[in-house]
């Protein structure tokens, strides 16, 4: 479809045309953001309408609803529109247009692709397309598709990419580059649109009505008018298993279910799916950013990479199994919510999963009866199986399916977030990455730059990576741990205190999106010298001592707690080295001062010279008196936790405690930017790194 300015739908002279569209659910339009910024701000406001011309060549009216990225000044759009360039346009009176079929696949590329759209650059202003091949990214890392071949001219930008071998749109035209090549825009990119709440639901609600439109036209025209037909015709004669018949049917009733709030809980249901089926370790290639049930399909139906393992006879249909695994893992996830709008929906679910179950080996067959009817209300209450067609909606303990499969039970965080920052190699800049720490200790690298920042500029370079990162790890009510990996010189770094919204965002006050990060969820420092050596024997001991517990505390320097950090007395290095390998293994170093500089950096070196994995200090200098009354409560607050992982939920408290900018609890104000070293020798494993040369003086050493 071709978009213009108001009033310039009907104008065939293309006076007032801008751009290409397509429709993507009943309502809905995608663009570029560049082709409705035209209008300038009142067009990308919403408060001025556009006029959208269908292949019918009837016109009317939308309204955009979202442009990414939202120019700086919307009168002045940029010349360059950044990525992802994207707009929604709602378009009322369209419930009866024809939408295309977004592919649900993160990595689709290189593949065959014919592109569409409107131009008037070679005469008359008509309806063009080209054949050509997509290769790059998928866009989970904000990165452009690249396209060759024949690339459409002027004017088809916001018109559909279409993978002529799988029959979906995998992008979204941008621009033409030199020759023959262009760029395009992933659909995957949507996913920007839901990182904040709104546009969570937003998106949701977009797909969900996507998915019900193409079953609606799939069982008024079956295979003959409709996408699922077209994808059909695509595969091999006589080919089964999940085919686009069933595809269809499903998407269209997983998008009555509630949505996923974080990729985390796509991912960790795909990634039992996956365990269970190929049934060897299995190690993903790629990261994946998935935002609803839909996407987790797609990364399930093909096994190529995963193969047919040796358990897997001829007649095994592996994709198939996968992806009713995983179905029955949503229904059963979402049916713990106990949301009373998803009742009948799992219902109809259920029943169509059993059905389709019918033509599986009986223990997969039976495995996604006990996912979806198992569980009791109570160890001391079982309960009668769930009636035939239903999914039993109160789960809290419902037996594992997989005995002793890493995170079967569900009750922890996909993955905890490892930031890694290097000491400075060159200049002033500090190289760094974000990982993912997965349940069973795999480490998945997601973004970083070997060039590095300066300090300064640290939390600003972080902030998209983390915020990334964390959708990747949380599920549910389970979030992700922030481990900083860091050269000494950067300990008393604020972490728990930095925000992941954008500094002029709105935001403050109790809102879980924009707190700081320390107040919401576990954040804790790590040491990035350790990481180069062999663990050292006294590290791995007083580990599995503050482990087990109970803990108690020792002074990370003696006169501290008598005379505070700036008294008279120093002790030397040396000697707070050998009073610190004498404590208790279940010791845990405590300083009320800061310890990347000074004396406390003296004293940080010896603790862990000595093999401390905890340690607890204040991250400001000066402007206090209140040390003794720090050392106080912190040993009081150590005997409470008892053991190093009992610290997390009470440090957490005190940073919220402390956190209101307005009236911070005066009963907790000695605990006023307290900083925690939690540091494992074996999670994630160190390197095998050579040995080092004997003789080595505690100060040079881990």
């Amino acid at each position: 479809m071709r978009i213009s300015a108001p009033g310039g739908g009907y104008d065939r002279s293309g006076a007032r045309f801008w751009g290409s569209g397509f429709f993507i659910a009943p309502g809905w339009v995608l663009t570029c953001a560049h082709v409705v910024g035209n209008g300038g701000g009142d067009v990308l406001g919403g408060v001025t309408g556009i006029d959208i011309t269908d292949w019918r060549d009837r016109t009317t009216e939308g309204r955009v609803a979202l442009a990414l990225p939202r120019p700086p000044d919307p009168d002045a759009p940029p010349r360059r529109w950044p990525l992802p360039d994207l707009a929604l346009v709602e378009v009322a009176d369209a419930e009866d247009a024809e939408c295309l079929w977004l592919s649900d696949r993160s990595a689709v590329v290189p593949a065959p692709v014919s592109l569409h759209g409107w131009s008037q650059e070679t005469g008359e202003l008509a309806l063009r397309f080209g054949l050509g091949t997509a290769s790059g990214g998928d866009g989970s890392d904000g990165s452009a598709m690249l396209l060759r071949g024949e690339i459409p001219v002027a004017g088809c930008s916001g018109g559909p990419v279409v993978d002529t071998g799988r029959g979906a749109v995998i992008g979204v035209s941008k621009g033409r580059g030199h020759d023959t090549a262009g760029l395009a825009v992933p659909v995957t990119a949507l996913r920007r649109i839901a990182d904040d709440g709104p546009g969570r639901d937003r998106l949701h609600s977009i797909i969900s009505a996507h998915d019900r439109h193409h079953l609606r036209r799939y069982r008024t025209m079956g295979t003959g008018g409709s996408w699922t037909g077209l994808q059909q015709a695509l595969r091999p004669p006589r080919a089964d298993g999940f085919t686009p018949v069933l595809r269809t049917h499903l998407f269209a009733r997983l998008a009555e279910l509630t949505q996923p709030r974080t990729p985390g809980e796509v991912m960790l249901l795909v990634g039992h799916a996956k365990r269970r089926v190929i049934q060897a370790p299995y190690q993903p290639g790629v990261e994946h950013d998935p935002r609803t049930w839909r996407e987790g399909v797609g990364l399930l139906y093909d096994l190529r990479d995963g193969g047919r393992t040796k358990e897997a006879g001829p007649d095994r249909d592996l994709e198939l199994e996968a992806v009713l695994l995983y179905a029955a893992r949503v229904a059963a996830a979402v049916s713990r919510l106990g949301e009373g709008r998803d009742v009948a929906p799992l219902r109809e679910l259920s029943t169509w999963l059993a059905g389709q179950a019918e033509s599986l080996p009986d223990v997969i067959r039976e495995e996604i009866h006990q996912i979806l009817h198992g569980g009791s209300a109570g160890p001391a209450e079982p309960r009668e199986p769930a009636p035939p067609g239903t999914v039993e909606l109160r789960k809290p303990e419902r037996r594992d399916v997989e005995p002793g499969a890493p995170g079967a039970a569900e009750g922890r965080a996909r993955a905890d977030v490892i930031v890694e920052v290097d000491p400075l190699l060159y200049g002033s800049c500090y190289p760094w990455r974000v990982k993912l720490l997965l349940e069973d200790g795999v480490v998945t690298p997601l973004a970083g730059d070997e060039r590095g920042v300066p300090r300064a500029r640290l939390r600003e370079a972080l902030r998209e990576p983390i915020a990334r990162a964390l959708r990747q790890g949380d599920v549910g009510e389970h979030l992700a741990e922030v481990q900083v990996v860091l050269p000494r010189e950067l300990f008393d770094e604020p972490l728990d205190a930095w925000r992941l919204t954008a500094p002029d965002a709105p935001g403050g006050g109790i809102d879980p999106h924009t707190m700081p990060l320390g107040q919401r969820r576990v954040v804790v420092v790590r040491d990035r010298r350790r990481r180069d050596h062999p663990a050292i024997p006294e590290w791995r001991r007083r580990w599995s001592g503050t482990s087990r517990g109970p803990l108690t505390v020792v002074p990370l320097r003696r006169e501290a707690p008598e005379r505070g950090h700036g008294g008279a007395g120093r002790e030397s290095g040396h000697a707070a080295y050998g009073r610190l390998s004498d404590a208790a293994d279940s010791a845990v170093p405590v300083y009320c001062g800061e310890v990347a500089g000074g004396a406390g950096a003296m004293a940080m070196e010896a603790a862990l010279a000595a093999g401390h994995p905890v340690v607890i200090w204040r991250r400001c200098a000066t402007g206090h008196t209140d040390c003794a009354e720090f050392h106080h409560e912190i040993a009081r607050l150590v005997g409470e936790a008892g053991t190093a992982d009992g610290l997390h939920r009470r440090i957490r408290n005190l940073r919220i405690r402390c956190g209101d900018p307005d009236a911070p609890d005066p009963e907790v104000l000695w605990a006023r930017s307290i900083a925690v070293l939690f540091d494992s020798p074996d999670h994630p494993p160190l390197p095998d790194t050579p040995l080092y040369v004997p003789g080595a003086g505690w100060g040079t050493g881990p």
